[in-house]
């Protein structure tokens, strides 16, 4: 195993004079972009805005410089928040802490083995399915903050979102008029600024002039409160052995979340920058991220795809850039904590709704349902259930649908023909049944190609059968015990079975479970079709009765 691979190395960056500041210009852009997205993400998951600004700083840095792509930036996301928001509920915020060394430290296992490729069978409607439902759930969890109304964290997010609106329709105080207004503000302004330039960091503008105008008219509406002037000391969470088992299968579910949405977004900031990433560094940058996170009392850390954008739309060329997007984070941690306290809830509420409504582009809605009907309902099941049950459940259940109608499409494409012979036709060729299969020949079509094969050489009075394998592409255990056994049903039967263009990386499958051995000879095996069908006409002119005839 090469570990070398997996390390930092000195090509990671290009300290150039153009290079350097074309990083530094994006890594100040995207910091002041993530600035509200830290702090949304942080209050949404139920540990604080304060835990989101030190996963963006202790993570960001850890992954920008131990990650597999070069322009990937890393962070609380929308996704994590929906995710720990029910083991805050269950466990606690300071059980977040320890969630996070151990989905870290799952992770990196998982990058050291090498499995940083599994995200490249995730079906794109399954992905593009879970953003959707992701996106619904972060918008239905700003309604108790859009409209002024407490909720815990953690709970049902539908049940929730509909006692707040029962609950502010009931009331109709002047703090849901202030956010309700506070919102639409958000709204209105990232949208418009965000056409007015692209450079603009509108989400960062938007809570400004909220926050300014709940100043200027002190208004009733809910604050970030209190934060930390200054970077926790790190700090290794308390456990035994009761937390570890409570929590195992929470942070195997987070350490899931993290590998896929870190790997979806390398891969995408590769095809942004037409370069490549190494996704098994990835998975050892992102998990050592989330544990050093967890050490400083953060979150769970994943690559995060729209800042990731953001990045390489500013100009970002090494990793460097996403290093000085944590450290403008780090600043505003040391040098402007008492402004930001002052942020109404409301403005990174309408952050957040804003962002979710910008996860999936309704072009991209249209392409899944026009990649047709498996598609559209893989992708509506993994969305909808990702709402109403679970994150993994739901990647879970839309990887089988996808599965599923993948076997099926496979299934159907397999199958078996009858032909003719080759060559000039002679005496006793009406005995030779040729059977050309092609396709798959795998559990889902072995029975139904087999009883073709078996009722067509019955059907005919047939000698000799021969078996054209050269048009199999997919060939399985199941499908090779079956051909075996149709051999030996065929052989048992009085017919001398022929086997001709045997793939190569079939071979093997074949071997191993003994599909050839009930061939009558080492001679019924061919390589070319005209030899076989020569042969085969030689058993029909001298058949087998004492011993003495061909073999």
């Amino acid at each position: 195993m090469n570990v070398a691979d997996l390390l930092p190395r000195r090509d990671d960056y290009d300290l150039r004079p153009r290079t350097l500041r074309a990083d530094l210009a994006a890594g100040v852009t995207v910091g002041v972009v993530a600035l509200p997205l830290a702090l949304a993400f942080g209050a949404s998951a139920g540990v604080g805005p304060a835990a989101g600004l030190v996963t963006a700083v202790v993570a960001g840095i850890v992954a920008a410089v131990l990650g597999g792509s070069n322009v990937q930036v890393s962070g609380p996301t929308g996704a994590m928040a929906v995710v720990l928001a029910p083991i805050v509920a269950a466990h606690g915020a300071g059980a977040v802490a320890l969630v996070s060394v151990l989905a870290g430290l799952i992770v990196l296992v998982a990058g050291v083995a090498r499995l940083g490729r599994v995200v490249g069978y995730l079906p794109w409607p399954v992905v593009e399915g879970f953003t959707l439902g992701i996106a619904c759930i972060i918008a239905l969890q700003q309604v108790p903050a859009a409209l002024g109304v407490h909720a815990e964290a953690g709970h049902d997010t539908v049940v929730t979102a509909v006692r707040a609106v029962v609950a502010a329709a009931g009331s109709a105080s002047p703090t849901t008029v202030w956010t309700l207004g506070a919102v639409a503000v958000v709204a209105v302004l990232v949208p418009v600024l965000s056409r007015l330039h692209p450079g603009i960091p509108s989400s960062l503008v938007a809570v400004v002039v909220v926050t300014v105008v709940a100043e200027l008219t002190d208004a009733p509406v809910p604050r970030i409160g209190a934060l930390p002037d200054s970077l926790p000391l790190p700090v290794v969470p308390g456990f035994d052995v009761a937390a570890l088992r409570e929590l195992a299968g929470a942070a195997l579910a987070v350490a899931a979340l993290a590998a896929v949405e870190s790997l979806l977004s390398a891969r995408v900031a590769a095809s942004m920058t037409r370069t490549g990433y190494r996704a098994d560094r990835e998975l050892v940058g992102q998990g050592l991220a989330s544990v050093a996170s967890g050490l400083f009392g953060g979150m769970p850390a994943t690559g995060a795809i729209a800042r990731t954008a953001v990045n390489v739309r500013a100009g970002a060329r090494t990793r460097l850039s996403a290093v000085v997007h944590a450290l403008v984070v780090l600043a505003v941690l040391y040098l402007a904590t008492g402004p930001v306290s002052r942020i109404p809830l409301a403005a990174l509420a309408g952050v957040l709704l804003v962002t979710s409504v910008r996860m999936i582009p309704v072009a991209t809605v249209r392409a899944v349902v026009g990649g047709g009907r498996a598609a559209a309902f893989t992708f509506a099941v993994t969305a909808v259930l990702t709402v109403a049950v679970d994150l993994i459940v739901a990647i879970e259940i839309g990887i089988g649908i996808a599965a599923f109608f993948a076997l099926r499409h496979l299934s159907r494409d397999a199958g078996v023909r009858r032909e003719p012979l080759t060559g000039p036709a002679e005496p006793g060729d009406e005995h030779i049944a040729l059977f050309r299969l092609q396709g798959a020949l795998f559990f889902g079509a072995a029975d139904r190609i087999l009883t073709t094969v078996l009722e067509g050489a019955a059907g005919t009075g047939a000698q000799v059968v021969v078996l054209r394998l050269s048009g199999l592409g997919i060939l399985d255990a199941t499908g090779a015990r079956a051909l075996g056994e149709l051999i030996d049903t065929l052989e048992a039967g009085g017919l001398t079975v022929i086997v001709k263009g045997v793939r190569g990386e079939h071979r093997d499958v074949l071997s191993g479970v003994g599909a050839l051995a009930g061939l009558r000879h080492p001679s019924h095996l061919h390589t070319d079709l005209d030899e076989a069908v020569a042969h085969a006409r030689t058993h029909v002119r001298r058949p087998v009765v004492d011993g003495t005839g061909p073999r």
